[in-house]
């Protein structure tokens, strides 16, 4: 209906409040289509493109009931107001020619949702401030001694990524579970660090996955992320990565050269990566050859450890999310936070899964 077929019996007082822009976002979050929302909605395609593009008087209640229901949200989530969008160019995607558009705009809605609901966590509770540096003029493994330094880590094993992250004030979400091709990302809202890590994976690679994104967050967070130098960056991320699970000096003097099989997994424990990084690590510093490298990987890839990681560490979880979510008298509870934002209980379980037990 345009305005000007508007029926002189119909008052834009009577319309329900509507905020397009939240339309898309809740069409987005659950990587749908106009047209398959349609199909779903029963809400005609038009009619659906032209309420994104604000194009069409507000639906009518019944209209927005229906929306409502298709994209499982109360129908309070139209009339909130816009959520800043999550920028593609802002962002550290890995592997990002191998993940759809539509997945890529999933994940990025729901981090605009997660952006609130840290929002909403922060106006209750004094979170930490970031204390990430920019390091972008050095390499990725002098980056990563500096950081150590600077954080008085020493040269130890660190014994909690996510928990080191939280306590420099990087925000710590969850990556939807379905969206598996999508390891981790990161990027900077407002000055505030946020990093999304797939929490379906295994425990070693969830904390590589958090070194990585905090590589990019120190070497990367004044460039924009063309894909065109995607490559160049996920290589130093990596780089970064190792240097800062397993530092030059601390490797070297565990007299691992030309190591053994037992020796690589033995010292996996003890640094918390897999044995693959381990191994990547040992060649990185000389300590294995290129034969003996090769044949590791082999023999680990045999036994399994490519896609998964045997008698492997339990993966990490947040104890800030742990805190304000179930350690105060003045809690967010999940039922809490998903009625502030207007959400459905899925949406704030899927911010934290794996991270704090999802009851609500």
């Amino acid at each position: 209906m345009s305005r000007s077929n508007l029926s002189r019996n119909t008052s834009l007082l009577d319309l329900p409040m509507f905020n397009p822009a939240r339309l898309k976002l809740a069409r987005q979050r659950l990587g749908l289509t106009l047209t398959k929302l349609a199909a779903v909605s029963e809400v005609s395609l038009r009619s659906l493109t032209n309420y994104e593009n604000g194009k069409q008087l507000p639906p009518s209640e019944e209209t927005l009931r229906k929306l409502a229901h298709a994209l499982s949200v109360p129908p309070a989530f139209f009339e909130r107001e816009t959520v800043e969008a999550v920028p593609v160019e802002a962002v550290s995607f890995r592997k990002l020619s191998k993940t759809t558009a539509t997945r890529r705009d999933a994940v990025l809605a729901s981090a605009s949702l997660a952006v609130e609901f840290f929002a909403t966590i922060a106006s209750k509770f004094r979170l930490p401030e970031s204390d990430i540096p920019t390091l972008d003029k050095l390499s990725p493994e002098s980056a990563a001694e500096l950081l150590r330094r600077r954080w008085n880590l020493g040269d130890r094993p660190i014994s909690n990524m996510v928990h080191l992250l939280e306590s420099k004030g990087v925000r710590v979400a969850a990556i939807r579970h379905e969206y598996s091709d999508i390891d981790a990302f990161c990027f900077y809202r407002d000055a505030t660090p946020y990093v999304f890590l797939n929490t379906s994976r295994s425990g070693e690679r969830q904390r590589f996955d958090a070194a990585h994104e905090l590589g990019h967050l120190v070497l990367h967070s004044e460039l924009e992320m063309d894909p065109s130098t995607s490559k160049e960056r996920e290589t130093e991320a990596n780089e970064f990565a190792a240097a800062f699970l397993m530092p030059q000096s601390a490797v070297l003097s565990q007299s691992m050269s030309g190591a053994s099989l037992d020796r690589i997994l033995a010292a996996r424990s003890y640094w918390k990566v897999s044995a693959m990084a381990l191994t990547h690590r040992l060649r990185e510093l000389h300590l294995l050859n290129n034969w003996q490298y090769r044949t590791t990987c082999v023999t680990l890839s045999d036994r399994g450890y490519r896609s998964s990681e045997p008698g492997g560490m339990v993966p990490e979880t947040s104890q800030l999310l742990r805190k304000v979510m179930f350690g105060t008298a003045s809690k967010i509870t999940i039922r809490d936070a998903t009625d502030d934002l207007d959400l459905d209980l899925n949406d704030v379980r899927g911010f934290v899964r794996n991270l704090v037990p999802t009851v609500s």
